[in-house]
């Protein structure tokens, strides 16, 4: 008395997190739909309390605070609601940029980045030793190949993708486009990415498989001027950090040195402004000295 019977507390078998994954999961089919209609929904005119657009895949950043607030595209995205924040040893089960990654992100990947999304690590260069990419993890860590930026901080440089950029890369290399698209129409020099990249891009999009990927970037490196750019950059570095959406305090630097060119530019100006006010003058007194004479 008071016993259960025997199999009454028996419980259910799970089957696993495949099962539940394929549950959760969309097709193809519906993937590229909801891309279609987010890019269509964000090129609609702007309307005051409009609703985000809703992306059929999550973005995610984990946000170590190492740069200007002001000039970070992935807050600016947060912002926006195309992105999430990602605290410190909070697992992501999509595609993560991290230098903590073995492979390149390929077109084999389209399939995790549909399902599960990708996210980046926004830090600086100047701060990688204090970076604890141990604790940003997840199932698949992934490289960037050979890009060159296009943002207005490290314009022309090798790798040193924003985190706009590098979303943008990862949608454009597994064959979404349009998402990159959608990303980057939200700056102004967005759209300047693809342009400069257009080529390799494309290539690295119709790869086979990542020794063909590395392949291409090869193949390309050695027939551009831009390989003997990334001449000048340690290669040991761009390996282990090429993969890092940046936004980098020590290019403040280079912003004094416009500011200084700027304020040479100014100079010279009104040094010409006032050459030609002397010489407009003196041709004046000449014109008034040859008058008298005509008198």
């Amino acid at each position: 008395m008071g016993r259960k019977k025997a199999g009454k507390c028996e419980r259910p078998v799970h089957r696993g997190k495949d099962t539940r994954h394929k549950m959760k999961g969309k097709t193809m089919e519906t993937f590229t739909e909801e891309m279609h209609d987010a890019l269509r929904a964000s090129m609609e005119p702007e309307l005051e309390g409009a609703a985000v657009v809703k992306l059929p895949c999550p973005l995610a950043m984990w946000d170590l605070g190492h740069c200007d607030p002001k000039r970070c595209t992935g807050r600016k995205l947060v912002r926006k609601g195309l992105v999430h924040g990602l605290r410190l040893n909070q697992r992501f089960n999509g595609l993560i940029l991290s230098p903590a990654g073995s492979r390149y992100v390929t077109p084999a990947d389209r399939e995790i980045v549909a399902q599960a999304g990708v996210a980046v690590i926004d830090c600086s260069w100047a701060r990688l030793e204090d970076t604890p990419f141990s604790k940003m993890v997840g199932a698949h860590p992934r490289l960037l190949p050979y890009l060159v930026a296009a943002n207005p901080v490290n314009y022309g440089k090798p790798h040193r993708l924003s985190c706009v950029e590098a979303f943008a890369a990862t949608f454009c290399i597994v064959g979404f486009q349009d998402l990159a698209v959608l990303l980057l129409r939200k700056f102004k020099w967005g759209m300047g990415f693809l342009e400069l990249n257009r080529i390799v891009l494309e290539r690295y999009a119709a790869s086979l498989s990542e020794e063909d990927l590395l392949a291409v970037e090869k193949d390309y490196l050695s027939s551009t001027p831009q390989e003997e750019e990334l001449g000048t950059i340690d290669r040991n570095a761009v390996e282990m950090f090429k993969c890092i959406s940046v936004c980098r305090e020590e290019e403040d630097e280079d912003e004094d040195d416009d500011d200084d060119d700027d304020e040479e530019d100014s100079e010279e100006a009104e040094t010409s402004e006032k050459e030609a006010a002397a010489t407009t003058s003196c041709k004046e007194s000449e014109d008034t000295i040859s008058a008298e004479n005509v008198g």
